[in-house]
């Protein structure tokens, strides 16, 4: 595993070692000494979630309000994603500051979100299968939706007519946004 690049400060993005030859490939996507090692950081993940998208779909902009607010390790299974995230943290200097990156079966990168980052994303292709790594179980009373294209956020999300559940298209404008409570 090693540190590709660094988002806001405290968003990362990694990649796995990929060992391959004429059987295919073996990777080990997440080990815990090793994680640490590269990043730092020792997050504790307590649940793992799965979710299939056909393309056109975005999901998000999601987190869990205290003190059941998660940091998330996330990547791609198989398909692509253009992955999003907001930094909601009050205070912070990125505060309401988005970036993206592309996330495939090909590359098999992953992204660490840290708890303060509203997450979502947008399908690129059929079938694509997404797995996140959670630091706190889902508390859905704790569940909390940024929307996606409040104009405040200037997130091109390069959709035209995006397929979304009706939670997404509710989502509350950062300008009324709070997470921390």
């Amino acid at each position: 595993m090693e540190l590709l690049e660094r988002f806001l400060g405290d968003a990362l993005l990694l990649g796995p070692t990929v060992h391959g030859d004429a059987r295919g490939y073996f990777l080990e996507p997440y080990n815990s000494a090793r994680f640490s090692e590269v990043t730092g950081l020792s997050p504790r993940f307590v649940q793992d979630n799965e979710s299939m998208s056909h393309a056109g779909v975005v999901r998000g902009l999601h987190i869990q309000a205290m003190p059941h607010t998660q940091a998330k390790l996330v990547r791609v299974v198989k398909g692509s994603v253009l992955d999003v995230c907001v930094d909601v943290r009050a205070g912070s200097p990125t505060y309401g500051r988005h970036f993206k990156v592309r996330l495939d079966d090909r590359e098999k990168r992953m992204l660490y979100v840290p708890e303060g980052f509203a997450h979502g994303f947008h399908t690129l292709e059929d079938g694509t299968i997404f797995q996140y790594k959670c630091t706190a179980f889902y508390d859905r009373p704790s569940e909390r939706t940024l929307l996606w294209n409040d104009p405040a956020l200037g997130i091109d999300w390069e959709v035209r007519d995006p397929v979304l559940s009706e939670k997404d298209r509710q989502g509350v404008p950062l300008s009324r946004f709070s997470w921390n409570t």
